[in-house]
C-alpha cells in the first residue's frame, strides 16, 4: 500500500514551466555574474596586485608569503584555539555540575557566573584581560575565549543532562554511588557522546572568535594579512582577503563536516544527539 502524499505529482504542463523557470533564473544569474566581473574588470581587479600571491613585489618570494598566512598566522590562530577549547570545556564542565546544584546558593552563583560571561562580548574579555592584568595579547585572547565559550558549553552539557531520563540518577543512587560519582560514571559520558555534534559546532565559533585577537596586538591570521598588505601596498588587499577568506572557510567547513559525520555515525548507532537551542532547549528522551 503506498503512503500518502502531501501534494499531487506534477503534471507535463507544470514541468515544462518549471524547466523554462529554471532557464531563465540560471540565464539571470549568470547575467549578474557576467555584470559583476565585468564591473570588477573595469576597476582594474584583474590586474597585476595577485602576482603578489605568485611573484611579490620588493625582493619577497611567494614562499615568504604564504608561509606568514598559512604557517605564522593560521598556526597562531590554531594554538589559541587548542589551548582555549580544553580550557573551556573543563571550565564548562564545573559550572554545569554547579549549575545544577542541589543547593540553591551554589546553584544561583553558577547561573549568574553563566549569565554574565555569556552577556559580555568576547572582545570586551580580551581587553580586560589585556589592559587589567597586563597579560599578554595570546593570554589575553585565550582567556577571552575560554570564559565566554565555558558559559556556552555549559548551557548545552546542562541541557544534555535535562535530557537524561531521571532514571539514570536514580539508578546511581540505587546502587550506592554518591551526586558526584553519578554524575561522572553515569550521566556525563551519556552527556558528552549525545552532545558531541553541538560541542563541535560551538568550538567552530571559538575559532573564529579567535579572529577578534587581531584588535588585541595578537599575531594570528588577520593580522597576518594587515602585515603583509601594509608592506605590499593597498593594491594587495583583495588576494589577500580572498586567501584568509578560503583558509577560514577550509578550516570551518571541515569541523562543522566532522560535525555532521559523528552526527550521522550516533543515529546510525541509535544515539541521537540532542539539538539543543540555549533560551528555550527542545530535548528529547533517550531510552535506557
Amino acid at each position: 500500500m503506498s503512503g500518502n502524499v502531501l501534494y499531487d505529482a506534477p503534471g507535463p504542463k507544470t514541468r515544462r514551466l518549471e524547466r523554462i523557470g529554471s532557464i531563465v533564473f540560471a540565464v539571470i544569474l549568470l547575467g549578474l555574474l557576467a555584470w559583476m566581473v565585468k564591473g570588477m574588470a573595469d576597476r582594474g581587479i584583474f590586474d597585476d596586485r595577485w602576482a603578489v600571491l605568485t611573484d611579490p613585489p620588493k625582493g619577497q618570494d611567494a614562499e615568504d608569503v604564504w608561509k606568514s598566512l598559512v604557517v605564522t598566522g593560521l598556526g597562531a590562530t590554531l594554538k589559541a584555539a587548542v589551548v582555549a577549547a580544553p580550557l573551556a570545556l573543563v571550565l564548562a564542565f564545573v559550572l554545569a555540575i554547579l549549575r545544577t546544584s542541589g543547593i540553591r546558593v551554589v546553584r544561583g552563583v553558577a547561573i549568574s557566573v553563566i549569565e554574565v560571561l555569556r552577556g559580555l562580548p568576547v572582545l570586551l574579555m580580551m581587553l580586560f584581560a589585556l589592559l587589567a592584568f597586563g597579560l599578554s595579547s595570546f593570554q589575553a585572547v585565550v582567556i577571552g575565549l575560554t570564559l565566554y565559550n565555558a558559559a556556552i558549553v555549559a548551557e548545552i552539557l546542562r541541557a544534555g543532562l535535562a535530557a537524561l531520563p531521571k532514571g539514570q540518577a536514580e539508578a546511581g543512587t540505587a546502587i550506592g554511588l554518591t551526586r558526584g560519582q553519578t554524575l561522572r560514571l553515569v550521566q556525563l559520558p551519556q552527556v558528552v557522546r549525545l552532545m558531541l555534534p553541538s560541542l563541535i559546532s560551538q568550538f567552530v565559533v571559538l575559532l573564529k572568535d579567535s579572529s577578534l585577537g587581531f584588535i588585541v596586538g595578537y599575531p594570528e591570521l588577520l593580522n597576518a594579512m594587515k602585515t603583509n598588505y601594509n608592506f605590499f601596498g593597498s593594491d594587495s588587499r583583495l588576494p589577500l582577503f580572498l586567501v584568509v577568506a578560503v583558509v577560514y572557510l577550509t578550516v570551518n567547513i571541515t569541523l562543522s563536516r566532522l560535525a555532521v559525520y559523528i552526527e550521522k555515525r550516533l543515529s546510525s548507532r541509535g544515539q541521537k544527539p540532542v539539538a539543543t537551542g540555549l533560551a528555550t532547549p527542545n530535548l528529547g528522551k533517550t531510552k535506557v
